[in-house]
């Protein structure tokens, strides 16, 4: 399908030929690039805070700006040796401004990653607590008290959305 037929489909961008398309390509991406951090930026601190509604508010925003990201770094990829070229200082400080959003992303991976562990203990404890309250309490032959049996735990449903 071409870009025509699809109607959210994103406008074809013209190569970069010259100096002045290839400033205004790094100068792009770089306004992107800073809005991305932003928004991971914005999105990690919600999730070390406990605010999970407004990290997922987040969401169409960083899928957005990634989308928009990737097409015009696949744009500048294309023409890299060209770019290199024509506008060197931006590229080094476009690399650079590259490798600081890597380490943040690295960092929100890793918060997610937290927050995602520490919701499933949550889930896990409540869903053990559930069962205990649910099994009679009997004693074994040794006096002590009999552990709930896993297979007799009754399901319990859980909502995603938040």
């Amino acid at each position: 399908m071409n870009a025509a037929a699809e109607p959210n489909a994103p406008a074809e961008t013209p190569a970069i030929a010259n100096a002045a398309d290839a400033a205004l390509a790094v100068e792009t991406m770089s306004d992107i690039l800073d809005r991305l951090i932003d928004t991971v930026e914005t999105e990690t601190e919600h999730l070390r805070a406990g605010h999970l509604r407004a990290a997922l508010a987040l969401e169409q925003t960083k899928s957005e700006l990634a989308r928009t990201y990737a097409a015009e770094s696949a744009r500048l990829k294309a023409a890299s040796t060209i770019v290199a070229r024509l506008a060197p200082d931006t590229m080094r400080d476009l690399r650079a401004r590259h490798d600081r959003f890597q380490s943040l992303l690295q960092t929100n991976l890793t918060v997610l990653a937290t927050a995602h562990a520490v919701s499933e203990g949550i889930i896990r404890g409540v869903s053990g607590e559930l069962a205990r309250k649910r099994t009679p309490s009997t004693y074994g032959a040794s006096g002590r008290a009999n552990a709930p049996n896993a297979r007799a735990a009754q399901p319990m449903a859980v909502s995603r959305s938040l």
